[in-house]
């Protein structure tokens, strides 16, 4: 190499060397770029210098592209931290046809959130939508909120739950501020002091393990069997099944571009289930003449919501008894025929129930108060098929014939009811209810949007809105702390369909061997991969625990993508190939942070109980290994969590219209321990049930935090 050569390179280095430690953007870029390496499982911390050698000249190219970036003004720094904007200025994502089944948007929202909250949905008349969403959007219950860590896998993806109590012992136990953070360290700022580790989930408590058996129209609960549950039960006794990852808000929720922690709620709605395009034999029926109702295939875009809904109601786990289907739930709520009652399968007759039925109404809720019966239960003058009719055009709702569903799963279209016991027979309302019930809920949803934070007001220009502490923690979640390599643009989350339009659904990672990578999905060690796969698991649509992967980077690579998508995948560089494979494994939707001071537990797996606990982790740099430490003070970590607690806004911490919302009971563990339960006669022990009371447009007092 002649001289010239060599001194360019000094001084190509030199120049890199200076801006990388010398100017803040640089020195968050060379965080960015350990992040990355760290991704790959490059270990910086323990010296692999061989390793490092091997691959010196691609970080001499990789630091080369770095600075020809930096030269031509579009430095990784750039790209990762746009101009923010008030979370005012982005308009919630809406489906492009969906006025090709609504025809009436505020009648929708009104069905959506009479939905949402009614008790009557759940198999047990008890359990809603609402029963793990009535707190800031998410779940501040802690008795009987621990799951094992069910979901845990082997190496080679075989399933091998663990049915094990860490935290507490036994099902029904009282969570406790000294239960966390579940990976105990004595000092939170070293990594190698792990007093105790414990692989258990605090989330949400569901049903009980019932199978079910038919609805009982008119009736709120469903005729069901239990069924004994070998790991939820204390003493033999039932209690209620608790969820296998810690419940999100449902709060500016409307802005993903798919939804659940593993992203399985597909953008793409098909008005049957979560997994849009991906299910091939999802259809609906549609009847542009009342005479000739014929079995169609819809797609809605932006309606992760949609998809997203239709998973709770008919899981075993959260809302329903084993083996029910969204037309049984429209057919619990009933309806008449010309004044007369219809027949269907068993004989058995429909009654209407009334809509919140169970539940008080505030006569000033934004959305329902002009419909409230105050001081009585439920809606007046109102059921679910009027409130359908209301929302929906005719052609998804009105016909003269009926779906008849054999024991096969066969559908034909007859005229009259047959009474066989091989057939079910449902109306045009019954057999689409998922549509329905679906779209109606994300409509309500997307007007769930917390956008007047202290921090929104800050973007807008009130130079004051935020406190002097919460500017500096700010400073540090733009750049010393990491945050928005994560949580980007004004919505807070990669995860967002703003996001994803600009950067494709999948991208390649910007370092090391720049695997393709689902745009929003992030492994940052919270636990093992193996203690839950997350976006590195299948849809299920094969049956017996088998599918496609949910991570749409390993669709692409597998040439399944515009099959299962409806799309080309995004011409990445170098191109796709086959031999590669995704970061998937153990990777989960980065959520939106506003409103994060009021819905703890945080995490996946709900390890964390305060936001101190959850600047500690990022501190050291998590706990399995994928991030680099960053060496925040005592009074960096606290300005952190005063800029966190900026995103609050007021009006869903004191229930204020949008976030305003009917009576709600829900159940709270059960009386007695975990070690005694009260048998209810039937095998299952008696709920303890939280009275969550009816608010107006003017919300009420702040409901306590979790374990506050």
């Amino acid at each position: 190499m002649g001289i010239i050569p060599i001194i360019s390179l000094v001084i190509f280095i030199a120049s890199l060397s200076i801006y990388l430690l010398l100017t803040s953007r640089g020195r968050f870029l060379l965080k960015s770029l350990i992040t990355k390496i760290k991704r790959q499982e490059w270990r910086f911390r323990y010296s692999k210098l061989k390793y490092l050698r091997s691959r010196f000249l691609k970080t001499i190219t990789i630091a080369a592209l770095i600075m020809a970036a930096v030269i031509a003004g579009n430095t990784v720094s750039a790209q990762v931290t746009p101009p923010l904007a008030s979370l005012k200025s982005i308009s919630v994502p809406q489906p492009d046809n969906l006025g090709d089944f609504v025809k009436d948007k505020v009648a929708a929202i009104k069905l959506g959130k009479a939905l949402f909250w009614d008790m009557q949905v759940g198999s047990d008349g008890e359990t809603s939508c609402a029963s793990c969403h009535f707190h800031a959007g998410a779940d501040n219950r802690s008795k009987n909120q621990i799951n094992p860590g069910l979901l845990r896998i082997n190496a080679d993806g075989t399933a091998n739950p663990d049915t094990i109590f860490n935290v507490g012992g036994l099902p029904n136990y009282q969570l406790k501020p000294e239960d966390f953070p579940f990976h105990k360290l004595s000092n939170p700022n070293d990594p190698t002091t792990l007093v105790s580790d414990k692989n258990d989930v605090s989330s949400s408590q569901g049903a009980f393990n019932t199978k079910f058996v038919d609805v009982i129209p008119g009736n709120a609960q469903d005729k069901v069997t239990n069924e004994p549950d070998p790991v939820f039960n204390v003493g033999g006794i039932n209690v209620r099944h608790v969820q296998g990852r810690n419940t999100p808000t449902v709060i500016n929720a409307a802005f993903n571009f798919r939804n659940f922690w593993d992203g399985r709620a597909q953008n793409i709605f098909n008005g049957v289930n979560p997994f849009g395009l991906r299910d091939p034999n999802a259809s609906v029926v549609k009847a542009e003449n009342p005479n000739q109702p014929k079995f169609v295939k819809i797609s809605l875009n932006n309606s992760s919501l949609a998809s997203q809904a239709l998973g709770p109601p008919l899981s075993s786990t959260e809302l329903s008894a084993n083996g029910r289907t969204f037309q049984e739930i429209g057919d619990k709520f009933g309806r008449l025929n010309n004044g007369k009652k219809l027949p269907r399968k068993l004989g058995k007759k429909l009654f209407a129930l009334r809509p919140l039925g169970k539940q008080i109404v505030h006569p000033q809720d934004s959305v329902l108060g002009r419909d409230s019966r105050w001081p009585k239960a439920g809606l007046k003058d109102r059921t679910y098929e009027q409130m359908i009719q209301d929302a929906f055009k005719p052609e998804w709702w009105k016909s003269n014939r009926l779906i008849q569903v054999d024991a096969q799963g066969q559908r034909n279209i007859v005229k009259r009811p047959d009474r066989s016991l091989e057939t079910n027979e449902y109306t045009l309302t019954e057999y689409n209810f998922s549509l329905f019930f679906g779209l109606a809920i994300q409509l309500y949803e997307s007007t769930l949007i917390a956008n007047d934070t202290p921090f929104d007001r800050f973007l807008e220009g009130n130079t004051t809105a935020l406190t002097p502490q919460q500017q500096k923690g700010k400073q540090i979640f733009e750049g010393k702390g990491l945050c928005i390599g994560c949580h980007v643009g004004s919505e807070l989350t990669a995860a967002s369909v703003s996001s994803v339009a600009k950067d494709g659904r999948i991208k390649r990672a910007p370092f090391g061997q720049r695997s393709p990578e689902d745009n929003g999905f992030f492994n940052i060690g919270v636990r093992p991969a193996t203690e839950d796969p997350a976006l590195g698991g299948n849809d299920g649509l094969f049956g017996n625990g088998q599918g496609n992967p949910l991570s749409e980077a390993q669709l692409a690579l597998w040439g399944k993508f515009q099959l299962l998508l409806g799309e080309n995948p995004p011409i990445l560089t170098p191109p796709l190939n086959s031999n590669e494979t995704a970061f998937a494994n153990g990777a989960f939707k980065a959520p939106g942070l506003r409103n994060v001071e009021l819905t703890a537990p945080y995490f996946h797996n709900g390890g964390q109980a305060t936001l101190e606990q959850v600047v500690d982790f990022y501190n050291r740099g998590g706990d399995f290994g994928v991030l680099p430490p960053l060496n925040l003070s005592p009074e960096e970590k606290q300005q952190l969590v005063a800029f966190l607690k900026g995103l609050t806004d007021e009006r869903v911490r004191y229930d204020k219209a949008p976030f305003d919302h009917p009576q709600l009971f829900v159940p709270n563990g059960h009386p007695g321990n975990s070690t005694s339960v009260i048998n209810d006669g039937t095998g299952k022990a008696t709920d303890s049930l939280l009275e969550i009371h009816a608010v107006g447009r003017n919300g009420g007092s702040a409901s306590p935090n979790f374990l506050n």
